[in-house]
């Protein structure tokens, strides 16, 4: 129902990965949108939500999908919310999450952030490296860089969540208010109409 009738060129799809057509705003509602109308209670929604937003707050790229839908199963919450949660982690808040992590790594560390290379090229040459058991070649980055980036980004996810968790539980459990009510009237009105046409039914027979 919400498909294009026509499928944009991957060149657009790509434009969009990085500013999306419709706009950031109407982006965001939109995902507010598909969030709230996913099944599920108020509770498992917003928490998987936040596990995905959270968890992008993390260095793992490459991962963000799979932790959310975890960290979603351990506690019971959605986990196409999780999904959903990790669109906060894109291009364009990449550079400021590792930024911060980062900062706040060292300053957990007791030690000054130093030039690090945080970029998404570092990250994928860790990860590469690992995966091809090549630690010798990778361990510089992962004790200037990595190592930092795990021990911030512990308090920095904790907090992203209750950032997120508890705004989203009451808007979501308002919009399922205000929907059931509507649903609740639409019934109404047509038991009314059904009873109506019953009566005029019953006088014209007679």
């Amino acid at each position: 129902m919400f498909r294009r009738r026509k499928k944009p060129s991957r060149a657009k799809q790509f434009g969009d990965f990085f500013w999306p057509s419709i706009g950031f705003k109407r982006s965001s509602k939109y995902v507010g949108y598909r969030l709230a109308r996913l099944r599920g209670t108020p509770y498992s929604l917003a928490a998987g939500f936040a596990f995905g937003a959270a968890v992008s707050f993390t260095p793992f790229i490459g991962f963000h999908f799979i932790l959310s839908g975890i960290l979603a199963w351990i506690f019971r919450a959605n986990i196409i919310a999780s999904a959903l949660g990790t669109v906060v982690g894109n291009p364009w808040t990449f550079p400021f999450i590792w930024t911060l992590i980062y900062k706040v790594g060292h300053w957990i560390l007791g030690h000054d952030a130093g030039p690090g290379s945080f970029n998404e090229a570092t990250m994928h040459r860790f990860f590469d490296g690992l995966w091809a058991g090549e630690w010798g070649s990778v361990s510089h980055i992962f004790l200037e860089v990595i190592h930092p980036m795990l021990i911030g980004c512990i308090p920095v996810v904790i907090l992203v969540w209750l950032i997120f968790f508890y705004p989203l539980r009451a808007l979501i459990r308002r919009f399922h208010e205000k929907r059931s009510h509507l649903i609740g009237l639409g019934r109404r009105k047509n038991v009314k109409r059904q009873l109506k046409t019953g009566k005029n039914l019953g006088v014209s027979e007679k």
